[in-house]
């Protein structure tokens, strides 16, 4: 069985932390995939080099996106190291 952990980076202490930084402390604490509504990080960071997936949720309404749970949940069993994918959210 896969255990699932999510956490947010403020719980972790990372709310400061902006892209490449918050991604490299996820990748350092062992993270698989990185959650996010930053559509831009495509194109603020060079991603080839990571070693943890990220899927970027195209909205940032929490209502859309727990209707959408089971794409999300779809999106991170998918993911694999150094992938990317976007999730449409209607």
């Amino acid at each position: 069985m896969i255990e699932h952990a999510v956490e947010t980076a403020y719980e972790r202490g990372w709310s400061e932390l902006q892209n490449g930084a918050l991604i490299a402390a996820a990748e350092a604490a062992g993270f698989e995939v990185f959650i996010t509504t930053d559509r831009n990080l495509k194109y603020q960071q060079n991603l080839t080099a990571r070693t943890l997936s990220i899927v970027v949720l195209l909205t940032t309404s929490w209502p859309r996106i727990q209707a959408a749970l089971p794409k999300v949940i779809a999106a991170v069993e998918r993911a694999v190291s150094g992938g990317y994918e976007e999730v449409h959210i209607g």
